[in-house]
């Protein structure tokens, strides 16, 4: 055994009503409810090896007993607790299943084996989670004790060195706890010579939580003299007179010998002993009362109860607080078994998926400190990340094969096309808007992707009923080799755009419930705080919205990507008309100041100048059309232009739809979905599978629900019987 750490459950040597009362209390609050912060006393026994600890706890417990920790000694707390049960005509031993936490009862034998196969499974290392044992007899004394590791004091192999860094760490957190006191226990010699009392006094310099204990009296009885005895309890100056300090000799037999009395009879008889000798050498009456077992035990009893006096008021003031907690919990719960009432939980989960589309409307206009967020170079590593995971096929995650990877096309974007958001972590609308900038970067990097060759252009003309002219032969080459290359690129916008919607859930989810005591909650509906709560409670409800909404994100890009493919048919079908630019009336001043109301004439004079004003690349692309010969010996000059022709106007189609970029995406994906989410969510519909995972859900609240009532009725009970003592006790005094 190595430092011990116990905490009197029902007195030491004695059963007092408080005690008793606080015992009861704290096996109830830790057994019952787990709480394990629990503001009770503790006290730790410290000293050296073969001081006597473990004879200490022996002796206390009224039994001997030896647990097996193997070559390494204990790597884990060992929680003792001692019942004292006066009709029990023998001891029994119970040990507390770490899987089940339930007791269960076994011969000591084999306690003393699982106690020791539980330290030989560490190996090298140590452990927090302890064992429990539990032992009840009519020696014993209400109590509960925690073995812990001790201190080892050398060790040559660099693994044990490093246990030993451990164990240390261990032991000196408890003795660094300011709600244990410190039972010190060292051989019966000189105060000088007491090192564990030296640690003690570094972590406790004025001795407010130290307690001495000096063992094996009876070896120091023949250095005692009528001359020196009194001041060998002080301490020959070297001990503070407020310590607290005990002089006693522990049961003891010669080693391989068998004790002629029980083990409780010789600590009567050392205690007798030890009172007896040191009245001889004519030790002071006030002296006498710091020698001897019984002397020990009664100021322990007297220690512990005005420990446990003081510690009613915390006690209580944690029973309070964990009241409260509970009756939060208990009405959250409630309220969600409420939600979840199968007559109610369809309309439930509409109105928690309702809530959720509006209030995406928020976030997308922009809430500040609104997580989670990310920088570009977060959320395109994440993008890819999400897409690689797929295997996606249908579309290139680089923008051009030219590209050697992800961190090129980054670099690229950081420092050639700088986008001031970039490094700033953002969501909702500002990031939506980055996404833009980028979805317009890597449509821009669309080229034909195969060289049109002489046989093509020369195939493609062929002939016909009527006349195949060389417009023909360039929207047939456009069709045939350049759709494809912007259709692909579109589609990864498209996914973009899915992607980025579908990992709003989670500001959308942090805005709702974050809104609660907030200065802007007053801004909003009410009802956002109590549908985000119930979304982020109940997994079911979690699941149903957010698979209706990622249904509403995909059933979007398939509209998306099929209006696009349209647009994109219709532009490679006839260019020229889709390159036409829109027409802008002409001014002779930007000034406003003059601007007034057309009148009708004015409109019928302005419509033809529009029309014969307006600017497009159809004049352009017409000349390069006539400038393209037909004879048969230049088809080589005839080829050579119709590249040309084919690459400009290629150009031209990728400018047009990369400037208009953002408004595509706002009318064919952003717009549509936000608008009909809100409906889509209030039709949403329950599968069988999701019903009958809301029932079992609804029957695994209802059994929480029972198991914090009955916490709230358990710690209601605490509470009463407390102030019922504190106010007798009151009562008493007054």
């Amino acid at each position: 055994a190595g430092y011990l750490v116990f905490s009197t459950m029902s007195g030491v040597g004695s059963k007092t009503e408080l005690l008793n009362l606080l015992g009861d209390v704290k096996a109830r609050v830790q057994d019952k409810l787990g709480v394990v912060d629990f503001p009770m006393p503790q006290f730790i026994l410290v000293g050296k090896q073969s001081v006597g600890k473990s004879r200490l706890i022996e002796t206390l417990a009224g039994e001997t007993f030896n647990f097996i920790s193997g070559t390494l000694g204990s790597r884990r707390p060992t929680v003792l607790e001692f019942r004292n049960v006066a009709t029990y005509d023998k001891s029994r031993w119970f040990v507390r299943d770490r899987k089940t936490n339930r007791w269960g009862e076994h011969h000591v034998q084999e306690v003393m084996k699982i106690v020791g196969a539980a330290h030989e499974e560490l190996g090298d290392s140590v452990s927090t989670e302890p064992v429990y044992v539990r032992i009840e007899s009519q020696r014993c004394v209400d109590m509960q004790m925690v073995d812990l590791p001790g201190f080892r004091d050398f060790a040559v192999d660099p693994s044990k060195q490093h246990l030993s860094q451990k164990i240390d760490e261990l032991v000196l957190s408890f003795m660094r706890d300011k709600r244990n006191v410190m039972l010190c226990v060292e051989q019966a010699a000189d105060a000088a010579t007491m090192s564990t009392l030296q640690k003690c006094r570094q972590i406790d310099p004025k001795f407010e939580r130290t307690v001495l204990v000096r063992n094996k009296l009876d070896k120091y009885y023949n250095d005692l003299t009528r001359d020196n005895v009194n001041k060998w309890v002080e301490g020959f100056g070297d001990l503070p007179e407020f310590l607290p300090r005990f002089a006693l000799t522990l049961p003891w037999w010669q080693e391989g010998t068998t004790p002629s009395r029980t083990f409780v009879e010789l600590r009567d008889d050392m205690n007798s002993e030890d009172v007896a000798e040191m009245q001889s050498k004519g030790l002071n009456a006030k002296y006498l009362q710091t020698v001897g077992f019984s002397n020990f035990t009664s100021f322990m009893d007297r220690k512990i109860e005005r420990m446990f006096v003081d510690a009613i008021s915390p006690v209580l003031s944690k029973l309070h607080e964990l009241k409260h907690s509970a009756e939060r919990r208990a009405e959250q719960l409630e309220s969600e078994i409420c939600e979840t009432d199968p007559h109610r939980i369809l309309c439930t989960s509409r109105d928690c998926g309702v809530a959720f589309a509006t209030a995406i409307m928020h976030v997308m206009e922009g809430v500040l400190d609104l997580k989670p967020a990310m920088i570009f170079a977060q959320e395109l590593r994440t993008f890819h990340a999400y897409r690689q995971t797929l295997n996606s096929t249908h579309f290139s995650l680089r923008p051009s094969a030219d590209l050697q990877d992800l961190d090129e096309y980054i670099e690229y974007r950081r420092n050639e096309v700088n986008i001031a958001t970039g490094d700033i972590e953002v969501n909702g609308g500002a990031q939506f808007r980055r996404l833009m900038i980028e979805a317009e970067v890597f449509l821009r990097f669309s080229e034909i992707a195969v060289e049109i060759k002489k046989a093509d252009v020369i195939q493609a003309r062929g002939v016909s009923t009527g006349s195949l002219t060389w417009r023909d032969v360039v929207v047939k080459l456009l069709g045939n080799e350049a759709h494809q290359s912007l259709q692909r690129r579109v589609r990864y916008v498209a996914e973009r755009i899915k992607w980025f919607f579908e990992r709003q859930k989670e500001p959308v989810l942090e805005f709702m419930d974050g809104l609660e005591g907030t200065p802007i909650a007053n801004l909003y509906s009410p009802l956002y705080t109590k549908h985000g709560k119930l979304i982020k409670e109940s997994k079911m409800i979690q699941h149903l919205v957010f698979q209706t909404y990622d249904g509403a994100c995909a059933r979007q890009l398939q509209n998306f990507v099929d209006l696009f493919d349209n647009m994109l048919t219709s532009a490679f079908a006839n260019p020229w008309i889709f390159l036409r630019s829109s027409t802008c009336e002409g001014h002779d001043t930007e000034d406003l100041q003059d601007a007034v109301l057309p009148s009708f004439d004015d409109t019928r004079e302005r419509i033809p100048k529009e029309l014969g004003a307006r600017a497009t690349t159809e004049p352009m692309l017409s000349k390069w059309l006539v400038d393209i010969p037909n004879d048969p010996h230049e088809v080589d000059d005839a080829v050579d232009k119709v590249q040309m022709l084919v690459l400009k106007t290629y150009g031209f189609i990728r400018s047009h739809v990369c400037d208009q970029v953002e408004l595509f995406a706002e009318s064919f994906f952003k717009l549509p979905m936000l608008r009909r989410l809100e409906e889509t969510m209030a039709t949403l519909e329950l599968s069988d599978d999701d019903s009958v995972d809301y029932q079992s859900h609804r029957d695994s609240l209802s059994n929480k629900s029972q198991d914090v009532q009955d916490s709230v009725v358990e710690i209601s009970s605490c509470i009463d019987r407390l102030q019922g003592f504190k106010l007798k006790c009151e009562t008493k005094s007054v």
